[in-house]
């Protein structure tokens, strides 16, 4: 995959945070070498978040997040603070920007404390060191910076890459599951609701997984899933399949074949499935008035069967039997008050970083609301649950 095409919510998110005025933004247009935010000596200046995808030596691609001060004041200020907050739920490494000649400030130090409770790997970095003779600097996450003349900016960023590097991604989608040879089937339905002369990301993940690790990937619609089966000698290793074609698939799959869901694979590669296969059982306890919040990790073009405001609403009234109120959000949108629904049912989060799709599982776990997602709610409601988590037995043990 060319990595300048390579999506948001697979690269590092860098998140930059500080008090007004530290030079947040100054320090992310030189570490960036890119003009990427407005600089200016006006307290306030960065009013919303600014993120932006690139490619940064020796990191790699990632995600540039440049924050409002901390310290802002007034109704608007707060929910400029606010949103600078939200975006710690993203963040991959933490930047705190304080200024070096007036030292760390007792909210700098408040917010060190959210990124270690946080487990957020971080930085401070001192800007304006260019002002101070010494700088003192007491730990190996610590370093002198000024985004004015450069200083130890080449230096920042190898700091930057370290931490990446430390806490860098190596969760499987499939390649644990096959080896070198194998054939895996994965079922692709083109429908109304697939995106024209396009493949979704987690299918061309997945795929490019499978040739990585020199298996044979062969795809097909469920509508000849049949006919494909017939056409190789032994059976394939594994069969993936799209959820919303489970039901039927199920029925063409032998039993003796293993047999999941992208969106199963990318629970477990995303979050964590464990805590989501435990909130499959809610969807058979749900009662008349119960809350249900369907929330969606991208914003896409509403279909007349679109799978989160209409067809999962569907599915969970007739197999729950219960008069139930929903609830939507999509993109960066999700309560922090959970508390009023009896469950939470998230898509697959491909659009959204591990990060944050971790985070939405926390909050959901804090307050005691089960979260289930689509993958593993519609093999739940066929009642292949069990079958579809086989070649996960330490997540099968959950279900008896």
């Amino acid at each position: 995959m060319n990595l300048n095409s390579l999506p948001s919510s697979e690269r590092v998110h860098i998140g930059f945070f500080g008090l007004r005025n530290a030079g947040k933004s100054s320090l992310v247009n030189a570490v960036t070498g890119q003009s990427l935010s407005v600089v200016s000596d006006v307290k306030g200046t960065t009013t919303d978040p600014v993120k932006k995808s690139m490619e940064l030596l020796p990191i790699g691609p990632v995600v540039i997040i440049d924050t409002p001060g901390i310290d802002d004041e007034g109704g608007l200020g707060e929910l400029r603070v606010k949103k600078a907050k939200e975006m710690l739920s993203k963040t991959d490494v933490a930047i705190l920007v304080t200024d070096a000649v007036k030292g760390l400030q007792k909210a700098e130090k408040d917010l060190i404390a959210v990124f270690e409770d946080k487990d957020i790997p971080y930085i401070v970095a001192f800007n304006k060191a260019d002002l101070k003779e010494n700088t003192d600097i007491g730990s190996k996450n610590e370093i002198a910076v000024s985004a004015l003349t450069g200083k130890n900016i080449n230096e920042l960023k190898e700091l930057i890459g370290s931490l990446v590097k430390a806490g860098g991604k190596s969760k499987p989608i499939v390649r644990d599951l096959i080896k070198s040879g194998d054939r895996v089937i994965l079922v692709i339905p083109i429908d109304k609701s697939a995106p024209k002369g396009r493949l979704i990301l987690p299918q061309q993940m997945t795929i490019r997984e499978i040739l990585d690790c020199g298996a044979v990937a062969i795809t097909c619609r469920d509508t000849e899933l049949s006919e494909t089966l017939t056409c190789f000698n032994g059976a394939p290793k594994l069969i993936i399949t799209d959820s919303q074609a489970f039901g039927r698939v199920s029925q063409i799959v032998p039993d003796n074949i293993p047999m999941t869901s992208f969106s199963i694979l990318f629970a477990r590669y995303k979050g964590e499935l464990t805590e989501l296969v435990k909130g499959a059982s809610v969807l058979s306890e749900l009662k008349d008035g119960d809350k249900v919040l369907i929330s969606e990790g991208c914003t896409h073009h509403r279909q007349c069967n679109d799978i989160g405001t209409v067809k999962m609403p569907a599915w969970i009234k007739a197999f729950s039997n219960a008069k139930l109120n929903f609830d939507f959000t999509s993109g960066g949108e999700f309560p922090e008050d959970l508390s009023g629904y009896a469950l939470v049912v998230h898509c697959g989060g491909c659009m959204i970083n591990e990060k944050e799709m971790k985070s939405r599982i926390e909050k959901c776990v804090n307050s005691k609301v089960p979260i289930v997602n689509y993958g593993v709610a519609i093999a739940h409601i066929h009642g292949i649950l069990k079958r579809s988590l086989e070649v996960f037995p330490g997540v099968l043990e959950i279900l008896g």
